[in-house]
């Protein structure tokens, strides 16, 4: 039976495609005219082409599935204006709520949603699981909104007989980033030595063989209605850094800027970056210092406990990322520790 994977082209998708294949599935994924789509280049998936705002291309996409990873989704942390908001919506929960129509109506078995750990609560000084309830009121990003009503469509499938699991996955960092993701990119200054300061803060983060790992587990052994939240380990950015150091061999910036100033910074270049340079990453932004100055904790027991979850290492993470960007001729090995075979 066939696999449809939405999101293909980004970074959680391309290495969930990739697993799946490995162990033998017939893989269709869904992708968008005009996109990035090198992720799956090459691969021996079925191609199909569609927006998840149509409906009409959405349920020819589900057509014949017998499972469904929807990974689909406009990532964010900017707040925005009222039209950006809008994209967001229609992008995450409308394009969700077809997605799960067209699976009730073409009779999928399982379909595992991914969520975020954006939209898990967050109580100070203990660590925040799937139970955990949320507060929409202080500078709550219109992402995190998004997903909480992305839950809630899918609870509501979940309540007209669709067998859905929800994934909490936290941020990740891995290989197969092809576009690339804010922390593949934070990367990837680092190792080209374009990285002018660093911040503060800490948060927990995901290994990406640890995300794909999840939802896999959640698809074979996810109870319908349920939400498993999945991460590797709580760095500070500054553990985060050591690390880059130690994989690339390269030193950090010298200026180390405190969230609490890097926050009021960052809502300058919130107004400044997109008008003046669009095409450009925009990683720093008001919302990632505020999501780093949360020092939010994840607790897992769910996962582990349920599933069998078993996360791995961050540094192998940082690790698979530096050497896939190096495969693929993006920076230069300056670690004679780490051997790279180019492809």
């Amino acid at each position: 039976m066939t696999v449809l994977v939405t999101g293909a082209s980004g970074h959680l998708g391309a290495n969930l495609v990739r697993r799946l294949l490995d162990e033998g599935e017939t893989v269709r994924v869904l992708l968008r005219h005009g996109s990035n789509n090198a992720a799956v280049e090459g691969l021996p998936v079925e191609k199909v082409y569609g927006d998840l705002r149509d409906w009409l291309s959405i349920l020819a996409a589900v057509k014949k599935c017998d499972k469904i990873y929807h990974t689909a989704a406009k990532i964010s942390t900017l707040y925005g204006n009222a039209s950006f908001q809008q994209e967001l919506y229609d992008c995450n929960v409308l394009g969700t709520r077809h997605l799960l129509h067209a699976a009730l109506e073409e009779g999928v078995n399982k379909v595992v949603v991914t969520s975020s750990c954006e939209a898990i609560g967050h109580q100070l000084g203990k660590p925040s699981n799937e139970n955990t309830p949320f507060y929409p009121f202080p500078e709550t990003l219109p992402y995190a909104l998004t997903k909480i009503f992305v839950e809630h469509e899918c609870l509501k499938a979940f309540a007209d007989g669709l067998f859905v699991v929800i994934v909490q996955p936290w941020p990740y960092i891995g290989s197969n980033d092809f576009k690339p993701s804010a922390m593949g990119q934070t990367l990837l200054d680092f190792a080209r030595g374009k990285l002018p300061a660093y911040t503060t803060g800490a948060r927990c983060w995901g290994a990406m063989r640890d995300m794909v790992e999840g939802h896999i587990l959640a698809m074979k052994s996810g109870r319908a209605g349920q939400k498993y939240t999945f991460s590797t380990d709580f760095l500070t950015m500054d553990e985060m850094l050591s690390l880059f150091e130690k994989i690339t061999g390269k030193k950090r910036p010298k200026l180390c800027i405190p969230t609490s100033m890097m926050a009021d910074i960052a809502k300058v270049t919130d107004l400044i970056m997109p008008r003046l340079f669009p095409q450009m990453p925009h990683n720093l932004t008001s919302g990632a210092i505020h999501l780093l100055q949360m020092n939010q904790k994840a607790d897992c027991s769910k996962a582990k406990n349920e599933l069998g979850y078993k996360p791995t290492s961050i540094e192998q993470a940082v690790g698979d990322a530096y050497t896939d960007f190096i495969r693929r001729g993006l920076i230069i090995n300056t670690n004679k520790l780490i051997s790279v075979t180019q492809s």
